[in-house]
């Protein structure tokens, strides 16, 4: 039988659901290697809505599963409907959904909460021992729900390159490691069943960060 992976989205679009591009990586990945994705998102509305050609909060309220449902062709369950023993592994794309409406990372950093549904189902995945596949700024979530693991979110040092440096020394103040790796390689923490890649974290082409989100699910995969 195929693998069988969860995907939990934040919304559609970059500055306010999951990245789109990220998102559309892991699916084809997934495909690729012959395995079954089911999508999910919170039933629940958005922080905020931002127009993406002004880059600035507008009026407009959203709800965070109505958007996802764009990315997923309509083809995606509430967040609630998710048991996971009915599937082998986990992955959320990231984007500013995931700090957003999956927690409050955009607001308080590390002092944020996690969404009471996204604690649950991640760590009822860590502790049946199934891969988890994170990546951009999603990592923060396993640096918040899993203390003493092992992340990437690209690199540690502040470039033109790397513009999101000030993430990972958040995640190290959180207890845990951070590793360095270019866009197009991803982190295995062996012990936590957990996988992680910079993605967008990182100012590069385009397709440094596709292979690095395919690096991503391949080990997650490797993992089930």
């Amino acid at each position: 039988m195929s693998k069988k992976v969860a995907v939990i989205l934040s919304g559609c679009g970059v500055y306010d659901g999951s990245e789109i591009h990220e998102s559309s990586a892991v699916y084809v990945h997934l495909s690729r290697a012959g395995a079954q994705t089911v999508f999910f998102a919170p039933n629940i509305n958005q922080m905020h809505v931002v127009d993406h050609i002004k880059g600035q909060p507008t009026e407009e309220k959203r709800n965070v599963l109505t958007e996802s449902a764009r990315i997923a062709r309509g083809n995606i369950k509430d967040l609630k409907d998710l048991k996971v023993s009915e599937y082998d592994a986990l992955i959320i794309p990231g984007g500013f959904g995931v700090a957003k409406n999956l927690s409050t990372w955009a607001v308080e950093g590390k002092d944020c909460s996690v969404l009471k549904a996204i604690e649950d189902v991640f760590k009822a995945f860590h502790n049946a021992k199934k891969p988890i596949g994170l990546c951009c700024i999603s990592p923060v979530l396993a640096a918040k729900l899993l203390p003493g693991c092992e992340v990437t979110v690209g690199h540690d040092t502040e470039s033109e390159k790397w513009p999101n440096a000030a993430t990972a020394d958040d995640i190290k103040k959180l207890g845990c490691k951070h590793v360095n790796k270019h866009a197009n390689e991803a982190h295995v923490d062996e012990n936590n069943k957990l996988v992680t890649a910079s993605a967008f974290m990182c100012n590069c082409p385009i397709h440094e960060i596709y292979d690095g989100i395919g690096e991503m699910v391949k080990a997650v995969l490797k993992l089930i």
